[in-house]
């Protein structure tokens, strides 16, 4: 009898009742197993578990009444039914909360960009299923979405729940798995990894078919970040086993990235053309945007990024392009819910988002047809759709505007508008020489706060002859400020002070020196000579009636994701003196993924106005031709020129208040960099803290975008030596003061 007992127990086994195949991976996945631990605990190969997930064998007694324990036992632990309270694992890293110390570096946790709440059931929609040839619900079962959070050595999901907990209640369900996907290979399985970690199955099988399915079944994009704007592309990041796997090379060759993109006669540039799939000018390269001319309101435009060939800069993005899919994902993603999604560089992203912001253009009713078209004016506040001259002493060198020069002709002050960051410097004094320290202070997103409140000019250049300098125009102004003195000036209303104007670098030169004549200054310095106490009195000026407050949108989305990214690394808004520096000490190494997030916000700001002068890059140009560039409306020379006047401006203004209230002067300046000499080696030990408070007007040390972080300390005679060595008295030490280490000498000869 015990026989025949064995015997039905064996056949009720063969017949054991298994869930479809994409819903076992799912319970693996959602406990954390590997496939390996499941094989080793049912003594199978790691093969044949694969295959049973996947639908191409199904497992045979005693196996498979083993294997349908375990499912068993996991669904009663993970439902299916997304609204269920069992234990779920919480695999979607949180946010570092802003009053508590930031994870250890071991931990790499990032906080995740916001996931729609669309997600779960757009990825259900979305994923294809692989059919099987076992049973009719198998077949038509479609593969849960995927939250993943894998180990920093392996690729691999270790698990998932139904959808994240950070959703938001008014996501977009258009876009709802995330502005951006990770495409990798695992498992001989082409997958998405998108923000939240959530993971998609790609169907797709080759460059052309990816761009289908990102635009028709991926729900990737982004919301208009301003009413009359546009929705975000979607941005597809191709890793290196996607790259082999859709027939692209890994890295590109010398030539290829002397040329910046592949050859025309690429096989995968061929499939887009068959297509129909047009690329931009700049071809198919790191950032290639693959497009189908807009259909009324709907665009037709996916944006790739490929990190092996160098589309993510280490310069801005350290090691990003190294990490694993699903980390790289999480990355992006947050730098693409607090900033935007990528759109090629960050210098480009910089100035993409200006434009986002501020679309050129709008819509109106037609009262004819009932429908929406173009206005035939500019949006209000935006530079509208069509590039403007700049005035000629804004031109760059080379610019078409210069063409009745003389060849060679080299301009002076008097002819060309000169408005750079400081790099100046200046031997020790006596004093200095016997204190112990250099400390180094370093001004926060410095040209992001110079861009605050600024007015600058929307539209074109107004030419006027002998003006009243007016402080609210925004414009470029011929005047001679040769006779400000910073031995006497104003530091408030009707308050004068002296200060020792040999220790001073001139607010009016990048260099620092004392203007010998007239020259072109952009508004806010001409204003600061008046803020001094001084008459000015311009002989000429290119003045802009049609202007704004145009970065403030800008600086306001780049300050809000920059202060965001440091609380999450445990440097809060709102910390002592004592407890930021502390705060400050190391947060590189709390997490370095959000570090590198904070990294490419800063480049983002530089890069962004850097972009509105950009120069010719190659293609043939000619002096005297115009380039690619100028028939941008963002190709702004007189914007950047105002932000950093402003920025100039704003830390002269502080040193003045520091010296006049302390005695105590700069030793050397860098862009937002400026070095005192002090006792001590903190920068408590020479700003004038009083109760915790400091000098009104003058350096504080905080996170917030124009406040001062420590940039570091070396000793006096570290900088004497130094400065000895490659015989360069005036050698600018602000540029070595962060770690010591001195690279690039230039003594000037």
């Amino acid at each position: 009898m015990p026989e025949l007992f064995d015997r039905v127990d064996t056949l009720i086994a063969s017949r054991a009742v298994l869930p479809p195949p994409a819903e076992r991976k799912r319970l693996r996945q959602a406990h954390g197993f590997t496939l390996d631990e499941v094989a080793e605990a049912l003594q199978v190969r790691r093969a044949t578990v694969s295959a049973w997930e996947s639908g191409k064998t199904e497992p045979r007694p005693p196996e498979r009444d083993a294997y349908a324990r375990l499912l068993s036992k996991l669904a009663e632990l993970y439902p299916a039914d997304p609204s269920a309270t069992a234990p779920v694992h919480d695999t979607a890293a949180p946010a570092t909360s802003a009053s508590t110390p930031a994870p250890a570096p071991e931990a790499r946790t990032l906080p995740t960009a916001p996931v729609p709440e669309a997600a779960t059931m757009a990825a259900s929609e979305n994923t294809k299923p692989r059919p099987t040839a076992t049973t009719a619900a198998s077949a038509t079962a479609s593969r849960p979405p995927r939250i993943t959070r894998p180990s920093s050595t392996s690729r691999r999901p270790a698990a998932q729940k139904a959808a994240p907990e950070n959703t938001p209640a008014n996501a977009d369900p258009r876009f709802a798995n995330g502005p951006l996907a990770v495409v990798d290979v695992d498992d001989d399985h082409v997958l998405a990894y998108c923000v939240g970690g959530l993971v998609l199955d790609v169907p797709a099988k080759s460059i052309p078919a990816l761009v289908d399915w990102t635009l028709k079944e991926a729900r990737l994009g982004q919301p208009k970040l301003s009413g009359p704007g546009k929705d975000g592309d979607p941005l597809i990041v191709l890793t290196e086993a996607a790259l082999e796997r859709y027939g692209l090379p890994v890295a590109l060759t010398d030539e290829e990235k002397l040329a910046g993109r592949i050859p025309e006669s690429h096989k995968v540039i061929k499939q887009l053309a068959r297509a129909d799939w047009k690329l931009t000018k700049r071809g198919f390269g790191p950032w290639a945007r693959i497009y189908r001319p807009a259909q009324g309101s709907e665009r037709n435009c996916v944006q790739l990024c490929i990190p092996s060939w160098h589309a993510l800069d280490s310069r801005h993005w350290g090691e990003a392009a190294q990490l694993p899919a699903a980390e790289l994902a999480r990355l992006l993603g947050v730098y693409a819910s607090r900033v935007m999604t990528p759109r090629g560089s960050t210098a480009v992203t910089g100035l993409e988002l200006m434009t986002a912001l501020h679309p050129p253009t709008y819509a109106v009713r037609d009262e004819a047809t009932g429908g929406f078209r173009k206005a035939d004016s500019k949006n209000p506040g935006s530079l509208g759709e069509h590039p403007v001259d700049c005035a000629p002493c804004e031109a760059p060198d080379g610019h078409p505007l210069l063409n009745d020069l003389p060849r060679f002709h080299v301009r002076g002050p008097a002819e060309k508008l000169l408005e750079e960051a400081y790099d100046w410097a200046r031997p020790l004094t006596d004093d200095e020489c016997m204190r112990r320290n250099l400390v180094g202070i370093d001004v926060n997103m410095a040209f992001a706060a110079g861009a605050n409140g600024l007015i600058v000019g929307l539209g074109e250049p107004t030419y006027v002859k002998q003006p009243v300098f007016d402080p609210k125009l925004p414009g470029s102004w011929l005047v001679d400020l040769s006779h400000v003195d910073l031995s006497h000036v104003k530091v408030a209303k009707d308050k004068w002070t002296d200060l020792d104007a040999g220790l001073l670098p001139s607010p009016f030169t990048p260099k620092g020196e004392r203007p010998e004549g007239p020259a072109w200054y952009a508004t806010p310095t001409v204003a600061y000579a008046v803020e001094l106490g001084y008459d000015v009195a311009p002989l000429e000026a290119y003045v802009r009636y049609d202007n704004g407050r145009y970065l403030d949108a800008w600086y306001n989305r780049l300050r809000d994701a920059y202060l965001a990214t440091m609380a999450d690394l445990g440097v809060d808004a709102d910390l002592s003196p004592a407890d930021f520096l502390a705060a400050m000490d190391g947060y590189q190494e709390r997490d370095p993924q959000l570090a590198i997030v904070v990294s490419a916000i800063k480049a983002t700001v530089k890069g962004g106005l850097g972009k509105l002068r950009e120069r010719p890059r190659g293609e043939g140009w000619k002096p005297g031709q115009p380039w690619r560039a100028l028939s941008r409306p963002t190709w702004r020379p007189d914007i950047r020129a105002a932000v950093i006047s402003r920025t100039r401006i704003n830390l002269h203004r502080k040193i003045v208040k520091h010296a006049a209230f302390t005695g105590q002067y700069p030793v050397a300046i860098l862009s937002d960099c400026v070095v005192y000499a002090a006792n001590g080696t903190s920068p408590l030990d020479f700003l004038p803290y009083r109760d915790g408070k400091p000098l009104p007007g003058g350096f504080k040390l905080g996170i917030n975008p124009g406040l001062v972080k420590h940039e570091g300390t070396q000793s006096v005679l570290w900088g004497e030596e130094v400065r000895e060595r490659f015989n360069a008295p005036e050698l600018n030490l602000a540029r070595y003061i962060k770690d010591g280490t001195v690279t690039d000498v230039d003594n000037g000869e």
